[in-house]
């Protein structure tokens, strides 16, 4: 019997109260976010296919689509090193201990001169680009992108540099509501985003072509922020304006920045530097590297990404009242948690790589020599996603010790390294995209390593045996699962499925899937690791419905008139 009454979760559901929920654990916290995430992952694989399907074949079509997807880089770079400078680094620790430490009206103070101080820096920023956009396309591809993808790509750009003023604001609304522990909308609004892009996809394209897909940026975006914006509202905030430097938190914050923003601008000359290394290859292989870094990122968002946010308020908190021992449990579990889903995942990866990559761009979309090559390049970068997952992790642990400095330099020997071996790969090499993906995946591996020698050299004797045994079981678990999950899969694709029908590949993908996660809870459970009951506790945690329905100190704090009299 259903601990509650149906008529009960539907009131739950149609109030919106649910939305409003407070995460109280770092489990809880990650399945919101990785339910969410799975959706909003789903919408991106949806956007991908229909921008493909709509955008991308022989010759010009092939050669735009590319274009577009190149175009997002110096926005998105604008963004990093502007915006998730103070969000990732600082804004979130020094929001919670300025509430807890100060008033909960301070908190909110801090956050409009933070918002002001940022965004006139990014407009500015803006504008420059804005204005020396076309040196800075032209300069930062290479010899293989054609002269109508640099128009198209430049063009796209000054479009895309609106949305993410929108995003600036957007994702202060996310850090707010992370702050209060609230994780629904932030890991929802992805969602909207994906949405808005498939939507101008289809409603402009016969008037604008590719661009079309730039305006659904914009529209994206902005539904990315106004979903945010009533949550955010209602727990009290009001935007006012300012730009007081002396406000008490905002020079420490802005103290934090300089070693993050550096760190952002290390990762992204790699970024930048994919999209040179990859149009000097080819016209089409920024786009093949790029389809497949997406599919790679989708367990790591799943799970490196969402624990890694679930964890960092509640290590910032533990941080912030000196709680040593409760901050290496927190991180420990973490880490095993994100390990015991990230591993089985690259495993599935690894093997159904070309199944999964005909389901989610299409078959007819891309032709049969495009669909191995991004198979190959997702092969390659499989084997660095547990490695690329927990250090979602890792960083914002360092983050909430407020050392900025140590992320800075690992990342520092990272970059260096990965753009000496992308270099060796793509001018001395026939490897081509493969020798990007090797150097990716190497570099990744590499990173983890340094994080975690670094923080336990931090924090003496957080990885004990309580972090290498687990990891070590699981490790076994995943190359098992994938020794018995292969001849299966080559026995039910040889001779069972017809796989050049979607239903039947489809069909193909879930058995296989199913087969391995089976082997591996087996092997999991042979060798008795604690974190199997993850998935008892999982079914446990969606237990919140009913908890929900009761009255509890637990949802989001309504301000009164005369408390928010105070907090303007």
């Amino acid at each position: 019997m259903l601990p509650f009454k149906t008529e009960q979760l539907s009131k739950l559901l149609i109030s919106g109260r649910w939305l409003e929920k407070k995460q109280n654990t770092i489990l809880s916290a990650g399945i919101i976010i990785a339910t969410a995430n799975l959706f909003s992952l789903l919408a991106g694989v949806l956007r991908d296919r229909v921008l493909l399907g709509q955008f991308y074949g022989p010759g010009i079509a092939g050669e735009t689509y590319t274009a577009f997807q190149l175009a997002f880089q110096i926005p998105d770079t604008m963004y990093q090193l502007i915006v998730l400078g103070a969000l990732s680094a600082a804004f979130i620790p020094i929001f919670t201990e300025t509430r807890k430490k100060r008033s909960e009206k301070d908190a909110f103070t801090l956050t409009s001169i933070v918002m002001t101080i940022l965004l006139v820096a990014f407009i500015a920023v803006g504008a420059l680009i804005f204005i020396f956009a076309e040196p800075i396309t032209t300069l930062r591809t290479g010899a293989e992108f054609t002269p109508l993808q640099i128009k198209i790509a430049l063009d796209l750009t000054k479009i895309m540099i609106l949305a993410q003023v929108l995003f600036a604001i957007s994702n202060f609304y996310t850090g707010i509501l992370q702050s209060y522990q609230r994780f629904i909308m932030p890991a929802i609004s992805p969602l909207f985003y994906n949405l808005g892009i498939i939507l101008g996809a289809y409603l402009f394209k016969e008037q604008f072509g590719i661009y079309s897909a730039g305006i659904g940026v914009l529209i994206g975006a902005f539904l990315h922020m106004i979903i945010q914006f009533p949550f955010v509202y209602k727990l009290g905030f009001r935007y006012r304006f300012s730009l007081d430097f002396s406000f008490p938190g905002v020079k420490k914050l802005f103290s934090l920045m300089p070693a993050r923003v550096l760190t952002y601008s290390l990762t992204e000359i790699q970024n930048l530097s994919l999209g040179f290394f990859a149009t000097s290859i080819g016209s089409v292989s920024f786009m093949i590297i790029k389809l497949g870094l997406r599919l790679m990122t989708m367990p790591i968002r799943l799970f490196g990404v969402s624990i890694g946010q679930a964890s960092l308020p509640f290590l910032s908190e533990e941080s912030a009242s000196f709680d040593k021992q409760k901050f290496q449990v927190l991180i420990i579990q973490s880490l095993n948690q994100i390990s015991f889903f990230a591993l089985p995942a690259s495993v599935l990866l690894l093997i159904l790589r070309v199944p999964i990559v005909r389901l989610a761009y299409g078959a007819r979309n891309l032709d049969w020599a495009s669909t191995l090559s991004i198979g190959r390049v997702v092969a390659i970068l499989s084997l660095s996603i547990a490695a690329q997952a927990l250090v979602q992790l890792l960083i914002r642990a360092f983050h909430a010790l407020k050392d900025t400095k140590t992320p800075f330099i690992v990342t520092v020997i990272v970059v260096g390294i990965y753009l000496l071996l992308a270099n060796y790969f793509v001018f001395f090499t026939d490897l081509g995209v493969l020798g990007l993906a090797i150097t990716t995946s190497f570099v990744a591996i590499l990173e983890l390593i340094l994080f975690i020698f670094l923080l336990n050299k931090k924090v003496r004797g957080l990885f004990d045996k309580s972090f290498i045994i687990p990891q070590s079981k699981m490790l076994l678990s995943s190359f098992l699962m994938a020794v018995f999950l292969y001849l299966p899969f080559r026995v039910l694709d040889e001779l069972v499925f017809n796989t050049t029908k979607s239903i039947e590949l489809l069909a193909l993908t879930v058995v296989t899937t199913t087969i391995g996660f089976l082997v591996y809870i087996y092997f999991s459970a042979l060798m008795q690791v604690r974190e199997l009951t993850l998935i008892s506790r999982l079914t446990q945690h969606f237990s919140f419905w009913k908890r929900g329905l009761d009255k509890t100190e637990e949802f989001v704090y309504e301000p009164s008139l005369e408390d928010r009299d105070l907090q303007l």
